[in-house]
């Protein structure tokens, strides 16, 4: 991976492993980063390039049939947590013609008709694309257990079915970055407020966050609870603690060229005779 002011690999120091505690974490820590804030912006930017070389590369080798391989990042937080700062900052400074984002709202009619992951498979990325998810089938075990939108059973049955439809997606040739922005209960309330102080930001705001954020212990122990199920080995979560910015941003941007480095797309080979056709060119 890129090293940059990285001390520690972020895909090692972020993950969710066995024993881990989300209430160890410290929303306003920078950990495996030893720089500040005008040095990750830097660094933010630099990264950039590679990550739109690699993009590029990956979307012509899959156009010219050379490859299977696509990345997958799934972004679940609390409201105001960066997922907007996210796909502005760091996804959206590569090709957009090989981006795939899906923004998830709550189902609609004729979605609720079919099983929680049909909607989610028909918006998995197909080879060369990075896709994102704003939000995620995980909504369905995060809010659906707290507000009691499901049975208890139900839930269960939602973690298996997750973890068999990610291995699935993994075995396709897709890797899957998992993120939780986690950002604390005073934070989301200057965010929160910020809104409120300015008119630009009105259309930002709504006033269903402020219930939420009354259940914020019920969400906390609804995301451990994910990730002590969900966090596998071929579809690991990565906790980023979300309070900084621009941490959270160079975190994920890392996490992605890791897993494109992984990849190491090639610029496939001519399928014409170049010499020739520079010739016919020439001539024209």
């Amino acid at each position: 991976m890129s090293k940059r002011g990285w001390t520690d690999d972020v895909s090692d120091i972020l993950r969710v492993g066995e024993g881990f505690r989300l209430a160890d974490v410290d929303p306003d820590s920078h950990p495996g980063y030893d720089g500040d804030k005008a040095s990750g912006k830097v660094d933010l930017a630099g990264g950039l390039d590679s990550m739109s070389e690699l993009q590029e590369r990956l979307y012509a080798e899959s156009r010219a049939g050379e490859a299977k391989d696509a990345v997958l990042l799934v972004l679940q937080a609390m409201d105001s947590a960066g997922k907007g700062g996210i796909v502005r900052h760091v996804v959206g400074g590569v090709d957009p013609q090989g981006i795939l984002l899906t923004a998830f709202k709550a189902p609609s009619k004729a979605e609720r008709a079919h099983d929680f992951l049909w909607r989610i498979e028909k918006r998995l990325p197909e080879p060369g694309f990075i896709g994102v998810f704003d939000r995620s089938h995980y909504e369905d075990v995060l809010i659906g257990k707290v507000r009691s939108l499901a049975s208890a059973e139900e839930i269960e049955r939602r973690y298996d079915a997750i973890n068999e439809f990610e291995a699935k997606v993994a075995a396709s040739g897709t890797r899957i970055i998992k993120v939780m922005l986690h950002i604390s209960s005073d934070e989301q309330r200057e965010r929160l407020m910020e809104r409120l102080d300015r008119p630009d930001k009105y259309w930002k705001y709504n006033p269903g966050d402020v219930d939420e954020r009354l259940l914020w212990p019920e969400y906390m122990a609804a995301y451990q609870t994910v990730f002590e199920r969900t966090s596998t080995e071929v579809a690991p979560w990565h906790v980023v603690p979300a309070d900084r910015k621009w941490y959270a941003r160079l975190a994920v941007q890392e996490l992605l060229l890791g897993a494109l480095e992984d990849i190491d797309p090639q610029w496939p080979d001519a399928d014409f005779d170049v010499k020739a056709e520079k010739k016919r060119l020439a001539a024209s």
